[in-house]
């Protein structure tokens, strides 16, 4: 009698994102018996070539917690517009949330991510190989992330730009 219906667990299909744990923190509630302890996890997702997603999760252990933040943050996937030969960002822009100031430049091909701690993850995982930034003011990195997402998603294209306008894009640059 085959064994049709069983399976071969060894074979995985690939993950549609990768995933990299920004900061877990550990976050205390006192109730009347003491403190109960647990854990929010930082997580963005995406594909290297344009799709980033972020998710919190939070529970009483970290593993979880994790598990939880990766599946908000595929569900919180979006585009992000790059400039198609060199891969870098389409213009400069700067982006406050909360006191925190997220700073991004195109830079020459071959310049690489000259970024750090959330902004560096959220780039790569984004797909963008050539970029400058800079954070100003607050480092915290919830609101680095938030800040960087919403840059990426404020960001438009020489072709956006000349759409809206009704010219060409010769006219544009």
């Amino acid at each position: 009698m085959p064994n049709d219906k069983k399976k071969d667990f060894r074979k995985r299909e690939p993950k549609e994102f990768d995933s990299v744990v920004v900061s877990i923190n550990r976050v205390s509630k006192t109730v009347k018996g003491g403190r109960r302890m647990r854990f929010a996890a930082l997580v963005v997702v995406g594909d290297h070539k344009g799709r980033i997603g972020f998710g919190m999760g939070k529970a009483a252990e970290v593993p979880d917690a994790i598990k939880k933040a990766e599946e908000c943050a595929t569900k919180n996937v979006f585009n992000v517009k790059l400039v198609d030969g060199t891969r870098t960002v389409p213009h400069t822009i700067k982006v406050t949330h909360g006191s925190s100031t997220v700073f991004l430049a195109p830079a020459a091909p071959g310049t690489g991510v000259i970024a750090g701690g959330a902004v560096r993850n959220i780039l790569e995982l984004a797909g963008v190989s050539d970029v400058l930034s800079k954070v100003i003011g607050s480092r915290t990195s919830v609101n680095v992330v938030y800040a960087t997402l919403k840059a990426l998603q404020e960001m438009r294209t020489v072709d956006e730009i000349a759409k809206l306008r009704d010219k060409k894009v010769a006219e544009i640059r």
